[in-house]
């Protein structure tokens, strides 16, 4: 397609399916090195085969430190340096103000943000010795809007934005910056389950639930359509690339709309 990342080095987290894996073929197409992770070995292994040499796969589960560290450490011994990071991964988090559990905070605060900054910590001495870079975080606009995720997820998310503002201003003068993105209601198997459940269901049926999903989340914004995962991948491209170099501390929302005009169209 282009070479808006020629020869940068980036890390995808949660890349195996969905927003992660469209991000990681754009930036790949745009002339990216990329190591993906996520829990699926055969379809990380599958997704990286099919993107080409530049692409590779590392198993990764965000809740254990030591894998955090590992793949962004073998993207920058494989390939010399490390100038993205963009910190994917996740998922839904039970725990409702009647009913939560110190299990689903602790679990909610580890997968959403924990991950994140544990990351964000091991990637930054390879930013600093590449001369610099961009680090994204996927938020959610639950962390800005009542009523998008239950109030666990909508809390650490909004911490996760918060934070992402802070290390922006903070490493600014290193050269490395910091920005959010907040999807809004995008198609992907985080609807049903998460990739984990969608990596058990036949194609067929992914493209059933994709479709109708589709359809009723296109009623959710004023540009009556649906997000896609490539929306997402689109925006982490103009970040991770130097068309972004003055943008920093920035929550990028990407909703259609949804959120400036939610009274009128609820969830």
């Amino acid at each position: 397609m282009g070479n808006r990342l020629q020869d940068k080095v980036a890390v995808i987290t949660g890349g195996t399916s969905g927003i992660g894996a469209a991000t990681a073929e754009l930036f790949a197409a745009e002339g990216a090195k990329v190591v993906i992770s996520g829990r699926s070995t055969e379809k990380g292994q599958a997704l990286a085969e099919r993107l080409g040499s530049s692409v590779i796969f590392e198993h990764q589960d965000v809740l254990v430190e030591d894998d955090v560290r590992r793949v962004i450490d073998a993207a920058a011994e494989r390939f010399g340096r490390l100038d993205v990071l963009f910190n994917n991964a996740g998922g839904p988090t039970p725990g409702n103000v009647a009913d939560i559990t110190a299990q689903n905070i602790d679990y909610g605060v580890k997968l959403l943000f924990t991950s994140v900054v544990l990351g964000m910590k091991y990637a930054v001495p390879h930013m600093l010795a590449s001369g610099g870079g961009s680090i994204i975080n996927n938020s959610s606009i639950a962390a800005i809007r009542h009523l998008q995720g239950n109030i666990l997820y909508s809390a650490v998310k909004a911490a996760l934005t918060h934070y992402s503002k802070l290390a922006g201003t903070d490493l600014g003068p290193q050269g490395i910056r910091v920005n959010v993105i907040s999807p809004g209601a995008i198609a992907t198997p985080i609807f049903w389950g998460g990739s984990a459940r969608a990596n058990t269901l036949p194609e067929a049926e992914n493209a059933r639930k994709m479709t109708k999903l589709q359809g009723n989340l296109a009623k959710a914004n004023p540009l009556k359509k649906s997000g896609l995962a490539w929306d997402i991948a689109t925006a982490a491209l103009y970040l991770a690339s130097d068309e972004g170099r003055f943008v920093n501390s920035h929550d990028l929302v990407v909703d259609g709309g949804r959120t400036s005009m939610f009274n009128e169209y609820p969830p």
